[in-house]
């Protein structure tokens, strides 16, 4: 059951597979159109709620800072002590966790080097049985 098309149809069949074709891109394209405007919408309202919430934290600042000139004096220098021995002891942190870091990149380091001596022991060891076994 041979199905044979005259020169007519066959073109028409190309150009309905072409139109199809054709259909789909422009569908794929519009698709990729809206999704990428959705995003840019999406990325657009993000920074809006940046802007807001860094609002916020300046106000919120400036509503400390208003609240510290009611302190007394005596409440201020506690307040500014408190917040040096934070710094300080923030500062201590930091310098003891990459003394630490550093430790621990040293010590895998060695571990490697260890590792690697010894698989070139070994690698050694198997170069020289294999030429034993060749000069036999």
């Amino acid at each position: 059951m041979d199905i044979i098309f005259s020169a007519d149809q066959l073109f028409l069949l190309i150009l309905a597979v072409i139109f199809l074709i054709a259909v789909i891109v422009i569908v794929i394209e519009w698709r990729k159109t809206t999704v990428s405007k959705n995003d840019v919408i999406l990325l657009e309202k993000q920074a809006e709620l940046k802007k807001i919430e860094l609002v916020e934290k300046d106000l919120e600042s400036k509503q400390r800072k208003e609240n510290l000139a009611d302190l007394s004096e005596e409440d201020q220098e506690k307040l500014k002590q408190i917040r040096l021995n934070t710094s300080e002891i923030t500062a201590k942190v930091g310098l003891l966790s990459s003394q630490v870091s550093e430790r621990v990149d040293q010590l895998e380091a060695k571990n490697e080097l260890i590792k690697l001596q010894k698989l070139s022991l070994e690698l050694d060891k198997k170069e020289k049985e294999l030429n034993d076994l060749l000069n036999k």
